[in-house]
């Protein structure tokens, strides 16, 4: 099948590109040149290169995901998260190619004392979580052939992400402050680049939720990394949301239950333990 997939150069994009590159035809394209220039938020250049290349499928990985700076600017947050992706998903059905959007965990409220189903009722608390719901809506109001992915708390050896952030803390810091009364669902890029791609040609269309199994608060998730990083030498200490400057009032639960996986007999992921395992090899490695 022909791929093509938007933001190929960021943390997801690279990684779908990746999984994809083994038994399909990637097309990678982002605002950066570097990728194949394209600028989800213009309508015309978007009809256009979905028309010139002719997909079978999009994976639209493309989105505005610093948190803050959408609180900050979410004129700019629903422009390239819902206009962007409404202009996307008219494209797609233009040429009729199947569209997967990744979406977030922050479209819940995070009220909930149980993992969020894709059955339960978004209620976004932040301008990114509406921002990406409205992204939702734009793709369910105007294409059939669609898979909303819903996940959380992301991360590979590259780009920017929290893992990464800790590591890098702990090179210049003996102790480090983090967040202990929000809980959610770790997810490794890789992993949920390998279930987008396998979307490629099922009938099976509508929401999904994905993240390795197991959830854990972002104080538990920084221990991890670091005691399998060797960082033994580096205390954290847990602190409460109201602790940690920043504008974006976030959920305090927002761990992911992959129930439609489950309800079709297809929820083997890996628990989110084994993957920092992976993460912590690889930035070792890399490192040496």
């Amino acid at each position: 099948m022909r791929i093509l997939v938007t933001g190929a150069c960021g943390m997801l994009g690279r990684e779908v590109c990746a999984a994809a590159a083994t038994g399909h035809q990637v097309i990678p394209t982002d605002i950066l040149d570097e990728c194949g220039a394209l600028d989800i938020t213009n309508a015309d250049q978007m009809m256009s290169s979905i028309g010139e290349h002719k997909p079978d499928m999009v994976i639209h990985c493309a989105a505005m995901t610093d948190v803050d700076g959408c609180t900050r600017d979410p004129e700019n947050a629903y422009r390239i998260n819902a206009f962007g992706t409404w202009s996307l998903a008219c494209a797609c059905a233009k040429t009729g190619c199947s569209l997967a959007y990744v979406s977030t965990d922050f479209v819940f409220d995070g009220t909930k004392t149980e993992p969020y189903t894709e059955f339960d009722m978004p209620n976004p608390l932040s301008a990114y979580g509406a921002s990406k719901l409205a992204g939702e809506n734009a793709v369910k109001e105007t294409i059939r052939n669609f898979y909303i992915v819903r996940t959380s708390w992301l991360y590979a050896p590259h780009s920017k992400n929290f893992p990464l952030s800790i590591l890098k803390a702990s090179e210049t810091r003996r102790e480090l402050k983090v967040v202990a009364d929000q809980i959610g669902s770790p997810t490794y890029a890789r992993d949920l680049a390998e279930f987008l791609v396998s979307l490629a040609g099922s009938p099976l269309y509508g929401t999904y939720h994905f993240s390795n199994a197991g959830c854990c608060s972002w104080y538990d998730f920084a221990v991890r990394i670091l005691a399998s990083a060797g960082k033994t030498d580096v205390d954290v200490m847990p602190i409460s949301s109201d602790e940690w400057p920043t504008p974006t009032r976030r959920p305090a639960q927002s761990a992911l239950r992959r129930m439609r996986l489950e309800l079709l007999g297809r929820d083997k992921v890996r628990r989110w333990e084994d993957t920092v395992e992976e993460f912590a090899h690889e930035w070792t490695t890399a490192r040496q």
